[in-house]
């Protein structure tokens, strides 16, 4: 089992391209079962669980070629099994989107219900309180979801839908449905967060109507059919989070390419409180810190919450940058109830961490030292590099498949700006 071998102490510079956003990769990777025509996507990220989706709609017969260049072209016109089995959905929970757009366009679909993480429960009931009310026949059967459209419908019907909670992946798979669907469908409390309006952006090029997309509220007209098109992902706005925490950690000067800033508004705004220069730059954007974290840095206390608040996805990140910055602060979490098994691993290594329910009470020390510690899922994965990378020593991380789920050749891109990281067996 591979591991990263992480030796702190080096200030990092140069550039890094930011990659593809997985969580946007992923439901455009299912948009494309949508149409008969070949859809191309452009800056895909080379990543486990893209991987998966890949071969998980190979399996249903659509015809796959990926490219040196980052791109994949998907031609759903040979789909002949709209099925997603368990061993292949078991690590992944974003195949639930295979759900919506299959419905839409077979008017059936038998889909595993998903895997794949240990941060906490996401469950799929609101995905199928939404396609219940557009017409389908949802039976959970040995672990599976049975659709079917009711009455001997044609299609989707559209209609009002309000999910009882924020879902970024419920929102997603009603997009993609309600695009083929007969009639208006409209999307209350939707999902805000960048990787939505990139996904319509894309069904918009493919012949969808849809507006108000990046609301609460999102129009969707359903159309007959779709077409072909080529889009290009957006770039990873928890990479570029990441690395502006990583940064911020060690000190040092780096141009993040591709990064928009304008999709990190809440994690720059902290990340300015605590004393980091962030900066947008023509095409991305940059990052500087004078010296290592413990000697200037202001710790910083935050909540997550729903987009376009501060992202769980960062939480475990900035929590690693309180742990050597000056002060102390409470990290609160919302939005997950099992997302601090990172706290464990980050004391040690010599973090001042106290937890007490859904806070974290972080009270800043002037170093860490180097230990083995285990990645526990994918973002704790990511706060243990950037501990890593300031620890005084050597830092084994264990486990790293979880980071190798969301991060684009991590230690390669870090290697690039002067880190001392190696992947070692």
């Amino acid at each position: 089992m591979d591991k990263l071998l992480i030796r702190g102490g080096r200030q990092l510079r140069g550039e890094v391209l930011i990659s593809g956003a997985k969580n946007a990769a992923l439901p455009e990777l299912c948009a494309t079962l949508l149409t008969a025509e070949p859809v191309r996507l452009q800056n895909v990220p080379r990543l486990q669980d893209v991987s998966t989706m890949l071969k998980l709609i190979r399996n249903m017969g659509v015809d796959i070629a990926v490219h040196d260049d980052g791109s994949v072209r998907a031609d759903a016109s040979t789909l002949t099994k709209p099925e997603a089995p368990y061993e292949l959905v078991k690590t992944m929970r974003a195949s639930v989107l295979a759900l919506g757009p299959l419905l839409a366009r077979f008017g059936h679909a038998k889909v595993s219900l998903p895997g794949g993480c240990a941060i906490g429960s996401r469950p799929v009931d609101q995905h199928l309180k939404g396609l219940t009310a557009m017409g389908a026949e949802i039976a959970v059967e040995h672990g599976y979801m049975l659709a079917k459209l009711a009455n001997g419908r044609k299609r989707l019907k559209g209609a009002r839908i309000a999910t009882d909670m924020v879902t970024v992946t419920g929102t997603e798979n009603f997009l993609m449905a309600a695009a083929l669907a007969d009639g208006e469908t409209v999307l209350e409390n939707a999902a805000q967060e960048p990787e939505i309006p990139d996904l319509a952006e894309m069904l918009i090029k493919m012949g969808a109507k849809i507006e108000g997309h990046g609301t609460s509220r999102i129009h969707i007209q359903g159309v007959e059919r779709l077409h072909g098109c080529t889009h290009q992902v957006v770039a990873d706005r928890i990479e570029t989070g990441t690395f502006l925490c990583a940064v911020a950690a060690t000190g040092g000067d780096v141009v993040l390419k591709h990064g928009r800033a304008d999709h990190l508004d809440a994690v720059i705004d902290k990340l300015r409180d605590a004393g980091v220069t962030v900066t947008a730059v023509d095409g991305g954007i940059r990052v500087q810190a004078s010296e290592p974290a413990y000697r200037y840095l202001k710790a910083q206390s935050f909540r997550t919450t729903e987009y376009p608040g501060f992202p769980t996805d960062m939480q475990a990140q900035f929590m690693a940058l309180n742990c050597i910055s000056l002060g102390h602060s409470k990290v609160t979490e919302t939005i997950f109830e099992n997302r601090f098994m990172h706290v464990n691993e980050l004391v040690r290594l010599g973090a001042n961490i106290q937890i007490d329910g859904k806070v974290a009470v972080i009270e800043g020390v002037p170093k860490l030292s180097g230990a083995t510690v285990m990645a526990t899922d994918l973002r704790a994965s990511a706060s243990l590099v950037i501990a890593g990378l300031v620890a005084d020593g050597e830092t084994l991380v264990d486990r790293i498949y979880h980071l190798d789920r969301g991060y684009d050749q991590m230690e390669a891109k870090l290697r690039g700006i002067g880190a001392d990281i190696e992947r070692v067996k």
